[in-house]
């Protein structure tokens, strides 16, 4: 089995890490970019949300002796830091422990990082500038935009959310399910300059949320002393980017609204009319693979919104999954691509209904003074009974052991006591512990 041939097609950072994990296995590697290569060409501006690495991202990474060089470009994130319509700031932890940051990191510095050491590594061979236009499933071949065809056994689609592998099993494949949905809302990306001697203008220990009820403004750090600023806003409506028309409508919008961070974007007008519009959706499919001959993974089999920061981690927590079930499984390809299916179906399909959810919590809640007592009581109990309650932002980012369902199960159980004992006080202070004893026992055994 070592000695095969995997096509990999999609050479973002799912398809690179993949490649990486395969090689160490001994297999050859045969990794398709559709793009140029990035390190070669200067990264396109206005299409990234800038990238949150987690605990079961880094998880990936470190086998494959990679986490401290992706650590070496990353920023940490201790909390969110809310602004409010007069420009007061509001600082929200996202954990209570000294590891329990989230880490800031470029895309593209990522993805080189990752090209790089799958360059260096025998077993892989890439090909850039090489876009799929038909996988023939049948006849195990491969079609690319040269009008090169060429034989493929073992296919995987790491191809993003419109991945061309998916394309075809839905083309080919009896009783195939795929659906997608976007939001309402779209994004556009945004900069804030670096400061003095490339100093920080904002606090860069934190995600600023701009929060305004049906949109919100989003900033996170770069190495460089600037910042990714991200809007999400309606596509139409009276407040949404149909209704922005000129660039002084930009900036009296954001003079209104976001009074804080316009004196934090010189080039505010030119990067709204400049960069375009982004959309937002979640894709979800059933079965991801084909026998033992085609997978899908990452955003291919289940493309998240980015409102937990998990689309990449979730992804490279796939090729970890795939990596372990190689251990127990070679050399049976079906076996492999069947136990991953139902392993990681369940658990991306939680996630990407939680990001959702999560859109809504930090655009709408977040400034709510419950939603603030909550998080507090949240903490309060986990400090208290550490092994029967941990708040679901912290099982998702920092706890890796706890799939993602279980992550999602466990936390709508505790949003009901969370309910229960937020609804008549207004500090933790005043908790009748007995009642909390009671309805974890009751709930939370």
């Amino acid at each position: 089995m070592s000695r095969q041939t995997v096509h990999v097609l999609g050479g973002g950072l799912v398809g690179s890490l993949l490649s990486i994990f395969l090689a160490k296995k001994g297999f050859k590697v045969e990794l398709y970019e559709a793009r140029t290569d990035m390190r070669q060409a200067e990264i396109d501006a206005g299409r990234s949300i800038n990238l949150v690495i987690t605990s079961r991202g880094l998880n990936a990474l470190e086998q494959v002796g990679l986490r401290e060089q992706a650590m070496d470009i990353a920023v940490p994130v201790k909390g969110r830091m809310l602004h409010d319509i007069h420009g007061q700031t509001t600082f929200v932890p996202y954990g209570q422990k000294e590891h329990e940051v989230i880490n800031a990191i470029s895309r593209g510095l990522l993805n080189c990082l990752l090209l790089d050491a799958a360059e260096a590594h025998p077993n892989i061979n890439i090909q850039f500038q090489q876009r799929c236009t038909d996988y023939n499933i049948a006849d195990k071949t491969l079609t690319f935009n040269d009008q090169n065809n060429i034989r493929a056994d073992i296919v995987i689609g790491t191809d993003g959310a419109f991945s061309s592998v998916r394309r075809a099993m839905l083309d080919q494949v009896m009783n195939f399910d795929y659906a997608q949905s976007f939001l309402e809302s779209g994004y556009k990306e945004l900069f804030i300059p670096p400061g003095e001697n490339n100093g920080y203008r904002i606090d860069k220990d934190a995600l600023h949320i701009w929060p305004r009820g049906q949109y919100m403004l989003m900033a996170l750090a770069n190495m460089d002393g600037s910042f990714t600023c991200t809007l999400f806003f309606p596509y139409q409506g009276p407040q949404s980017f149909a209704a922005l028309k000129t660039e002084q409508d930009v900036i009296t919008f954001f003079q209104k609204t976001f009074p804080d961070a316009v004196s934090l974007m010189p080039t505010l007008a030119e990067d709204f009319v400049n960069n375009p519009v982004g959309s937002l959706v979640t894709v979800k499919c059933n079965p991801w693979h084909v026998g033992g001959q085609a997978l899908l993974l990452g955003d291919a089999a289940h493309a998240l919104v980015p409102f937990f920061g998990q689309g990449m981690n979730c992804g490279f927590e796939d090729c970890f999954v795939l990596d372990q079930l190689l251990d127990t499984l070679e050399p049976d390809w079906e076996s492999v691509f069947k136990q991953l299916n139902e392993q990681r179906k369940f658990n991306a399909d939680a996630i990407a209904d939680m990001a959702v959810e999560n859109f809504i919590e930090m655009r709408d809640t977040t400034a709510d003074p419950l939603f603030q007592l909550k998080k507090q009581v949240g903490f309060e109990l986990e400090k208290r009974y550490p092994e029967r309650f941990i708040p679901r932002y912290s099982m998702v980012m920092f706890h890796p052991e706890i799939s993602y369902a279980e992550a999602k199960q466990r936390s709508e159980v505790q949003a009901k006591v969370l309910d229960k004992l937020c609804a008549n006080i207004s500090s933790p202070e005043q908790l009748d512990w007995a009642e909390v004893e009671r309805l974890l026992a009751t709930h939370l055994a």
